[in-house]
């Protein structure tokens, strides 16, 4: 059994600061053993993070693909591990639109992230007028073809669909959808990694509260979300860590 992974992605938010939400969320995932729990903060808060809270995962929300390099404003992922990082976001849908990052970028950056030994938590996900034109399977099937680096393993690639309109807009798809899609990327991982895809945790992303996490969470193939907002204080990012262990 696929054990529940509770993923809080901070964006561009957080200073020293918050590092008491910081703490709280680890004593609240300390109480939950059951339940993996992780945050991923922007690069500035990592190494502090880490010191705040040595139990707790904290990861980066991107690195570049290369390991050094003249490339201003990037980091590596030997940087990453440096500063205490154990896992990255790669193929954000907001790295997508926002940075024009393509599957190709997104499956250099996860291979980078494999060399320097973090874990990936690799995205994918449709927009909302490809929803509507009857193209979310196949935007979703062909980014997980495009992202997905050899050698793909439980012990270092988790998989979060997002579907793009979702995230931090209120909307969610249904509960029926968010199953199908999680079924065709399970169906997608199983063609090309073979028995490996049965370990994968497939986590979604796009709006999970503490009010609709328990039945989100519940759905089949779904094993752990990738929180936005919710994520930012413990008030809100506790309850989704306790619904995801009333499940386990």
């Amino acid at each position: 059994m696929r054990r529940k992974l509770v993923a809080g992605n901070w964006k561009m938010h957080g200073l020293k600061a918050q590092l008491g939400e910081v703490e709280a969320i680890a004593a609240a995932a300390a109480a939950n053993p059951q339940v993996d729990v992780a945050l991923c903060v922007p690069f500035t808060l990592i190494a502090p993070a880490v010191a705040a809270s040595s139990a707790l995962p904290i990861g980066a929300q991107d690195l570049h693909e290369a390991d050094k390099g003249a490339h201003t404003g990037c980091i590596s992922g030997a940087m990453l591990r440096e500063c205490g990082a154990t896992l990255t976001i790669v193929g954000h849908s907001e790295r997508r639109a926002d940075q024009h990052e393509t599957s190709h970028d997104a499956w250099a950056k996860a291979a980078a992230a494999r060399r320097h030994g973090l874990h990936v938590i690799l995205c994918c996900g449709e927009t909302e007028a490809e929803r509507d034109a009857g193209r979310a399977e196949r935007i979703v099937q062909s980014q997980i073809e495009k992202s997905l680096p050899d050698g793909a393993s439980p012990e270092w690639l988790t998989l979060a669909y997002e579907p793009r309109w979702a995230i931090g807009t209120g909307k969610t798809p249904t509960l029926d959808d968010i199953a199908a899609i999680h079924a065709i990327a399970r169906a997608k991982l199983r063609m090309m990694v073979g028995d490996a895809a049965v370990g994968i945790r497939i986590l979604y992303g796009g709006s999970v509260t503490g009010a609709n996490a328990a039945d989100i969470l519940a759905v089949d193939n779904v094993d752990g979300a990738l929180v936005g907002g919710a994520s930012l204080t413990a008030e809100k990012f506790v309850p989704i860590i306790r619904a995801a262990a009333s499940l386990s």
